[in-house]
């Protein structure tokens, strides 16, 4: 009797077992046969994901940024926050173009809800980051300690830099990537201008390439971004006929005697003049000067942008917040956020040679289609707040346009560093073949 109890039970177990291994629940492998096991699934790709970017912002001293906008908040100990984060200066006139690296660090040190509507999130353990951000002012520092090398002001500038590149040469996590997962602002062409060659593998944030040879920055690492736009934007521009409404055919107003491609200002004020509905005037920016220029690129059809002293100049988009559409002359010139936006619908370009050509550029306005204009006006108006920078962000403003930016660069910088961590011998590629 016993006997067939344990037959009956022992054949219960063995039916239960069975059931559990076929529906999954039980996988005898991870008790008697280990080394069977499948290996854990790596996390997907950041670009695989439609999370937000995570960002690692390093806490350095407030000399290094905001120490830089009021001495007396240098002085001050404790991180910043958004509780003691310093307004940017209303009264900062053109040094608001460079300030890029301020919007970006504030970006990540606003922390309420909103966290979906944010392309990255500031995150406090290193381990969990996906970038890491280095909030030094570089331009800010080039505009505050001294312009001149042989300004005794501009030893404060080099000392900054020597001091940061220590800090960060002794960063397990910089070491760990050789620095390729570092986010690090310049939009100035001459910021960090002593110790650049030093960082050459770090995603920089540039407004051009005009300053940079290619081994230190390049398209395929390294993020273009708008200038700040000095203007005001024009948020109320809804005329029942926007092409007649406004009466200036081109508009340009600013420094003509500038270095390099930025030449062909001299040249085009030569060419231009005599128009009356061409206004081209040398000017500085004063803050009379830049109210002058809100209201003519208000009532201007179309902004010229020839290039300056680099490729680009704040001028671009100062237009585009005017929703004045800009007529581009420049070779060599490189646009924010490319891989998204198509500057075809809403830019004229021209190139230096056909700038030059006596009569071409101002018949090719004179003859834009009113229509093909009215779709470019339209276009930049909606387009326009991919170039606002603001506090607090706001969905699609240019810092979340940046930093999703920064997320299309890093499956390169996984594929370099992946790399270096196998190769025995300098990259072949470099090599001449």
């Amino acid at each position: 009797m016993y006997g067939k109890a344990a037959i009956c039970l022992t054949f219960v177990i063995l039916f239960l077992i069975s059931c559990s291994i076929y529906v999954g629940t039980v996988d005898l492998r991870s008790y008697f046969f280990p080394l069977l096991q499948s290996p854990p699934v790596p996390p997907l790709s950041l670009c695989a994901t439609d999370r937000p970017l995570r960002v690692y912002m390093y806490d350095l001293p407030r000399k290094f940024h905001v120490g830089m906008m009021d001495p007396r908040s240098s002085e001050e100990g404790g991180p910043v926050t958004m509780e003691n984060l310093p307004p940017w200066p209303s009264n900062s006139g053109i040094k608001r173009q460079h300030s890029v690296e301020y919007w970006l660090m504030a970006s990540l040190i606003y922390g309420r809800d909103g966290e979906e509507e944010r392309e990255a999130v500031r995150v406090s353990d290193p381990e969990t980051a996906d970038a890491f951000f280095v909030p030094f002012f570089s331009s800010l520092s080039f505009n505050t300690h001294g312009h001149n090398m042989t300004d005794p002001e501009t030893e404060v500038d080099r000392q900054l830099q020597v001091e940061l590149l220590e800090f960060l040469q002794q960063s397990k996590y910089y070491q760990r990537s050789g620095g390729r997962d570092h986010v690090i602002p310049m939009t100035h062409p001459n910021a960090f201008r002593f110790l650049r060659q030093q960082l050459n593998a770090s995603i920089l944030i540039v407004v051009d390439f005009g300053r940079y040879p290619k081994n230190i920055s390049s398209l395929s690492k390294d993020v273009v971004a708008p200038y700040v736009h000095v203007v005001d934007s024009f948020t109320d521009d809804d005329p029942p006929d926007p092409y007649e409404s406004r009466t200036t055919l081109l508009f340009f107003r600013g420094n003509t005697v500038r270095k390099d491609e930025g030449k062909i200002r001299v040249k085009l004020a030569k060419m231009l003049a005599g128009s009356d509905d061409i206004h081209y005037e040398k000017s500085v920016a004063t803050p009379n000067n830049i109210k002058m220029s809100t209201e003519g690129m208000r009532a201007s059809k179309f902004c010229l942008h020839p290039a300056g002293d680099t490729p680009s100049s704040c001028r671009l988009f100062d237009a585009i917040v005017s929703h004045c559409v800009p007529v581009i002359v420049s070779d060599r010139i490189e646009l924010p956020y490319e891989d998204e936006i198509d500057y075809t619908e809403f830019s004229i370009f021209f190139s230096m040679k056909e700038a030059l050509e006596p009569g071409y550029l101002v018949n090719q306005l004179r003859q834009f289609p009113k229509d093909r204009w009215v779709e470019m006006w339209r276009r930049l108006k909606h387009i326009s707040p991919h170039y606002e920078f603001q506090y607090p962000p706001k969905k699609e403003d240019a810092v979340n346009m940046l930093w999703r930016q920064v997320k299309h660069k890093l499956p390169g910088v996984q594929l370099a560093v992946h790399r270096s961590r196998r190769l025995k011998v300098p990259d072949w590629w470099q090599r001449k073949r």
